[in-house]
């Protein structure tokens, strides 16, 4: 592992993919990189085909040491819950294929970690973000956004949850 710990942070989703690498520590964390993919609007096995490729594209890339993610959380709406949790199976199984091991963070704790107040709003978190790490100017969507604060969360964690 390299001095500075390298997280690749997803904010997963199957309509949108919020892509982050950041490195470093709390006290001084680096934005490597960060995107939001949108897999190609074909059929169901298509698209999850395109979270697996962007995520092991990323890890060729950039070489993380873990690959964090958020952990699901169950919305009233069910068909969209069952496709996060097919489009995390994706990532994971990226993540598995490559070796990265896994830190699962709850919204919670990335809301605690970035903003101090775990029920912080997705504007806090967004107004928080660029006060924490530093950005280069380009227009985010709110799933890149998450996709940092969750990479800055992870930073805490030097140890991840699953070993290989």
């Amino acid at each position: 592992m390299r001095k500075d710990m390298r997280v690749l942070a997803v904010d997963p989703g199957f309509d949108r993919l919020g892509i982050a690498v950041v490195e470093g520590d709390l006290s001084k964390p680096i934005l490597v990189h960060s995107t939001c993919v949108q897999p190609p609007k074909n059929n169901h096995s298509i698209r999850l085909a395109g979270v697996f490729l962007a995520i092991t594209e990323t890890i060729q890339k950039y070489e993380p040491d873990v690959l964090a993610i958020e952990t699901l959380f169950f919305s009233t709406n069910k068909k969209t819950a069952l496709k996060v949790a097919e489009a995390r199976g994706a990532i994971l199984s990226a993540s598995g294929c490559k070796r990265i091991p896994v830190q699962e963070h709850s919204p919670q704790s990335v809301k605690l970690a970035v903003t101090g107040y775990g029920s912080a709003d997705k504007k806090a978190v967004m107004a928080m973000v660029p006060k924490l790490i530093k950005l280069s100017k380009k227009k985010r969507l709110d799933d890149e956004y998450d996709a940092i604060a969750l990479g800055i969360s992870a930073l805490s964690n030097r140890y991840p949850q699953e070993r290989y």
